[in-house]
């Protein structure tokens, strides 16, 4: 089913979210349950995600506007995933995203936009998301992809590495997951670091962005392939000492990327 026929199942079984009133929690204990933050101005549509996401184990936390996300997000330090709607009443998505990321490069970010267009997707890879959905959407596929993000992170799974990957300039510390230039931390988000993770351990090999996309995003992964060329080109602007002249990640034209320290 798509938004359209859910959002019937999600007003009858929450008829006060019709007038903006968040939609009540339901009977459980959220002690440990992981939390998800949902920013839709539409009360009916962020009705249907937050219904979905609990019936999946998910502990929603509701905002309406982008600056009272951004203020949840305060409240709730250890919030693994952020939804953000793109058109909002006032800062839209893409701002949101960015101020998020001024701070933390922790929280997973998936997009939820009504926008089809090339440009949009990929300003919001660029501004820091780690992922988009694009409206309508079924259940299954939203939970499927905060699922798959979390699984990327590193949430739903025990650390299984441990160590250091040194090769100059840069310092890679599995047990941490974050990396060092020049003895410098460098702000990844966890999608970047897996990115980073995955090219060092095959130095000097050229990877296909098929690969990649199987390796970082999973290979169930449900959206395209020009995900993979967004993060390394948000990757070489952190990185590299001139993102115009890369030479750290270089381009394998036609095919995919190497790592040549």
């Amino acid at each position: 089913m798509n938004v359209s026929a859910n959002l019937l199942l999600s007003q009858k079984a929450d008829a006060t979210n019709r007038k903006g009133v968040h939609t009540p929690p339901l009977e459980r204990n959220t002690d440990h349950m992981k939390k998800i933050l949902v920013l839709e101005d539409e009360p009916s549509i962020r009705s249907f995600v937050v219904i979905n996401l609990r019936r999946s184990g998910y502990e929603p936390i509701e905002a309406a506007t982008g600056e009272e996300a951004l203020e949840k997000l305060k409240q709730n330090p250890d919030t693994l995933v952020a939804l953000l709607d793109v058109m909002l009443p006032d800062i839209d998505g893409f701002e949101v995203c960015r101020r998020i990321r001024m701070s933390n490069a922790q929280v997973g970010i998936i997009m939820l936009t009504a926008r089809t267009q090339e440009m949009d997707k990929v300003t919001g890879l660029m501004t820091g998301a780690d992922d988009y959905v694009t409206k309508p959407f079924s259940p299954a596929e939203l939970t499927a992809r905060v699922d798959a993000l979390l699984r990327r992170m590193g949430e739903n799974t025990p650390a299984t590495h441990t160590g250091e990957l040194y090769q100059p300039p840069f310092l890679l510390n599995l047990t941490n997951r974050t990396l060092e230039k020049n003895g410098e931390r460098v702000k990844l988000t966890q999608i970047e670091y897996a990115i980073v993770k995955l090219f060092m351990e095959n130095s000097g090999k050229a990877l296909a962005r098929e690969e990649i996309l199987d390796a970082v995003w999973g290979k169930g992964y449900f959206g395209e392939l020009k995900i993979v060329d967004v993060n390394v080109r948000r990757l070489r602007l952190k990185i590299e000492d001139d993102a115009q002249e890369p030479k750290y990640i270089s381009t394998v034209w036609g095919f995919g990327y190497k790592w040549t320290v």
